[in-house]
Parts: structure tokens; sequence; C-alpha cells
């Protein structure tokens, strides 16, 4: 496994982000993309591409990942695995459809995070996870 460090907000520069990564709930229930080429389940996220906010490419990797159309994003926290990334919960406030240029095939609603032979990264999404539901509970 490799290593992730967790920063707090502000401690980077948002120059320096590289990800977004956003747990995300959608009427109550989380929300799971699963990957086609990885053969498992995510938590929605990807680059923050050339030229792009971290607000523009979560909702970018939101409408590519789960077709969400219209979100409500908030940073939790920074996190470091090679390069800095932001993570963020999400609430999504209305879906469409999966486009299937992109490569997720299918989302799921779960009240908990998948069993993690299930998972794609299943440790680094446990530790997503973990500290979003900690922070939003607070």
């Amino acid at each position: 496994m490799f290593e992730i460090n967790f920063y707090d907000l502000g401690t980077v520069d948002h120059k320096e982000l590289t990800r977004v990564v956003c747990v995300c709930k959608y009427k109550g229930k989380y929300v799971f993309s699963y990957n086609k080429k990885r053969n498992g389940w995510e938590i929605p996220g990807g680059h923050i591409e050339e030229g792009e906010t971290w607000q523009e490419a979560a909702k970018r990797e939101m409408f590519e990942e789960t077709g969400a159309t219209r979100i409500k994003v908030t940073p939790i926290s920074i996190y470091k695995i090679s390069t800095y990334g932001l993570l963020c919960y999400c609430e999504i406030e209305e879906i469409g459809d999966l486009s299937k240029e992109y490569e997720m095939e299918k989302i799921m609603l779960s009240d908990t995070l998948p069993d993690r032979d299930m998972l794609t990264f299943p440790d680094s999404f446990k530790l997503y996870f973990d500290l979003v539901n900690e922070k939003i509970n607070e």
C-alpha cells in the first residue's frame, strides 16, 4: 500500500492540486461508480485539467463518472499520495444518464462503503470515506 498524508485546507496552494476526489451522496445514499477498465467500484474523482479550477474539475468528474448535472461540493481536506489532491464531500441534487464515452459503466447507491474486494483501491477509498464522514458528522 502507498502512503497517504492528509493536510488542513489552506495549507497547500490550490495551484498545486492535481486531483479531486468526491465522496458523494444522492437522495441520502452514497454514490459509487463502476470502472469498466479496472473492473471495480470507485469513489468518483480524477485529474484537474490544465486551466481548470478544482470546482470545475469536481463538477466535470461528477458528470463524467456519475451523470450528476447539479451538485454542491464542499472541500474536506488536502491529501498527498505522490502529488496533492483535494478530498471533497458532494451532494448530488440532480442526476442524468452516464455517457458511454467515459470509463464508468454504471453507478451504485449504497448506505455504506462496498466490501473491499469490490473496490479498485480499497485502502485509500476507506480512508477518504471515513475522513469525509467524520467531518460531515462533526
